[in-house]
């Protein structure tokens, strides 16, 4: 069954220091079509990383989507534990 594609934003969390837009990209285009990435780097006072966390903006299928968060969540990978959800809707407003 081949559902209608939708615009989504996903939430990435707890990914590595040294993660790339084009990881990212690659990671989540097996699943769906990636028109945007955003990494955030949250430091401490130091000036040190502390958090790394993305948006990705996906065009998918609901069962694409089910399935992308199934095999990606809280799975290792270069260096984090990801931490997948839909993002809040408040960023729209």
């Amino acid at each position: 069954m081949q559902g209608n594609r939708e615009m989504k934003r996903l939430f990435v969390g707890g990914l590595g220091q040294g993660i790339s837009e084009t990881d990212l990209q690659n990671q989540f285009g097996r699943f769906g079509e990636v028109s945007d990435v955003e990494i955030i780097t949250r430091k401490d006072d130091q000036g040190n990383s502390q958090k790394v966390f993305a948006y990705v903006n996906i065009q998918i299928t609901e069962a694409d989507l089910k399935k992308c968060m199934s095999i990606l969540n809280k799975t290792k990978w270069k260096g984090g534990t990801l931490q997948i959800q839909l993002a809040k809707e408040s960023f729209l407003h």
